[in-house]
């Protein structure tokens, strides 16, 4: 029987990513930007309930049971993630719409549920046509690591339980090979100094004998 290899490996490059965002809904785009830092799972961030956040500490967390890994998870919110969820605040509260959702759907009424037709529009908009919700989260991943966070915390945030799943997520592209071969060149050719220098002390040492 031939090897079943079914792994799907979308993901964002970052320009990518800002051309997706501006052409979604404003409802849409700090959900979807919360994805693309977080990792979590759509219904993960659908389901997020202010109940599940301390703005004071900057803090959201998820109860142990409430994940599809059933582990509880905390992550921090950076400048930008404050900033959305700030403004998630006071536009409910402005419109007087005060739901336990943190990202509403569209009139405010409850939480987001059927996106895919706003997705798919805004996706063929910005040029990156077929991607799935999911790709942010193989993004996120892989964002995590390039930016030097320990795996072990990249995993505690994106609430990836195996490392066999998360390393299926930590997506290799093209620009991180030539990233790689361009700092093994740059570690040859500063050993090669090295060694010019060692070889130069020892022709110095053999002259003066």
């Amino acid at each position: 029987m031939l090897e079943e290899n079914n792994v799907r490996k979308g993901f964002f490059e970052h320009d990518e990513f800002l051309a997706l965002k501006s052409c979604l809904p404003e409802y849409l785009k700090g959900f979807v930007t919360f994805g693309y830092k977080s990792g979590w799972r759509v219904s993960e961030i659908t389901g997020l309930k202010w109940s599940n956040v301390d703005l004071e500490k900057r803090v959201v967390c998820l109860e142990i049971g409430t994940t599809k890994n059933k582990e509880g998870r905390t992550i921090y919110l950076d400048d930008e993630l404050m900033g959305i969820f700030n403004a998630q605040r006071q536009l409910q509260k402005g419109e007087e719409k005060i739901i336990p959702n943190v990202f509403p759907n569209r009139p405010g009424t409850g939480p987001i549920k059927d996106f895919r037709k706003a997705w798919k529009t805004a996706c063929e908009a910005a040029g990156v046509p077929g991607r799935i919700f999911h790709d942010l989260r193989r993004t996120a991943v892989r964002n995590m690591v390039r930016s030097g966070i320990p795996e072990r915390v990249a995993m505690m945030i994106s609430g990836h339980k195996t490392r066999a799943v998360f390393e299926r997520y930590n997506i290799v592209s093209e620009d991180d090979l030539m990233v790689a071969a361009k700092k093994q060149e740059d570690y040859l050719k500063n050993q090669l100094g090295t060694v010019s220098g060692t070889v130069t002390q020892i022709q110095n040492k053999k002259a003066s004998s």
